[in-house]
């Protein structure tokens, strides 16, 4: 049995000095709450956000995905490395899609970014989802919120690009940058085109030695499809670049084309027009959140709810019909 936690409790103020200050132990445990389902953590970490939110919203907000082995960790170690060589602050927020079997995470592991993990400027932390979408999109950007006013100038979410996690993060950052492999785009390489859609760029990973013929084709295969799409700026199209994570090769481009993404839509409007739509993107996922908890926590749907399933289970009711029952329910039919 895993030890309980005997240290004294923090107030929220406490906490937000403690994370403004760069206590890193104090902003993970503040971490810890957010990904807590306690309601009383949960309450203390909306607390706490609250006392720093006007000490977030400054950070370059990174999503990068690609399907697995095609070098994003050794790509984001290199990249990483690159920025707090160049002076910045980096936190790496890796997307954990936890097991629905085991209730395990799958990834965490900062072994992947061994010389990043241990950087006195860089702070990686898994963020595992529970095996949901709301937990992506909650615990991820409350996350980011405590990373910012912890003064992590660059944040990087990394998601495993295989699930609908990659919308929800392209939902709560700046740029999506997707990776792919040399080879070629004809069947995108198991990512989903609506994943192609919402990239800001595209870069070609392991782009050396063999590999940089195919890359550059790759590269010319995407830029056409890419021509065919609508693009969702009127600014930007997004741009196809080849890399090479391991050796260091074009890394510089893709963060010169992360900032210059950043001037023009700063200057257009879109950059705050962006920010604006993700704080009530926000709010409505929250308020799902809240409204879930509220049933599942209503005595009344907690002694029907499991009968009104069987019955739809068993064919003799519609879901809709039972939507409707749980609302009555909820005095909110």
């Amino acid at each position: 049995m895993k030890p309980a936690d005997r240290r004294p409790g923090l107030s929220p103020q406490q906490y937000a000095d403690g994370i403004v200050s760069g206590d890193r132990a104090v902003l993970a445990r503040a971490i810890t709450l957010i990904e807590s389902t306690r309601p009383q953590h949960q309450e203390l970490a909306h607390q706490v956000l609250q006392l720093l939110m006007d000490r977030t919203g400054s950070a370059v907000r990174l999503g990068i995905t690609g399907v697995p082995g095609v070098g994003k960790s050794t790509t984001i170690d290199q990249l990483g490395i690159n920025l707090v060589e160049a002076g910045h602050k980096v936190a790496v927020l890796a997307v954990d899609p936890t097991s629905k079997r085991t209730g395990g995470s799958i990834l965490g592991d900062k072994t992947r970014m061994a010389r990043l993990a241990i950087h006195p400027d860089a702070f990686i932390r898994p963020s595992p989802t529970s095996g949901t979408l709301g937990g992506v999109t909650r615990k991820t950007r409350e996350t980011m919120a405590l990373v910012e006013a912890a003064g992590f100038g660059v944040i990087i979410v990394e998601t495993v690009g295989v699930g609908q996690s990659e919308v929800a993060v392209a939902d709560m950052v700046d740029f999506f940058l997707v990776l792919l492999l040399p080879g070629g785009g004809d069947d995108l390489q198991g990512i989903k085109k609506g994943i192609i859609e919402i990239a800001d760029m595209i870069a070609i990973n392991k782009a050396d030695g063999e590999n940089v013929n195919r890359a550059k084709a790759a590269a010319a295969e995407y830029r056409n499809a890419l021509h065919i799409l609508a693009p969702q700026s009127e600014i930007w199209s997004p741009p196809v670049i080849t890399i090479s994570g391991a050796r260091n090769v074009g890394l510089d481009d893709l963060w010169a084309k992360v900032m210059q993404h950043r001037d023009l839509t700063t200057a257009s409007g879109e950059f705050m027009a962006r920010r604006q739509n993700q704080a009530v993107a926000w709010l409505r996922d929250m308020l799902q959140e809240r409204l879930m908890a509220a049933l599942k926590a209503n005595p009344d749907v907690a002694r029907e709810l499991p009968g009104i399933e069987a019955d739809v289970r068993a064919g003799r009711l519609l879901p809709t019909l039972a939507v409707g029952r749980v609302m009555a329910l909820m005095g909110m039919s």
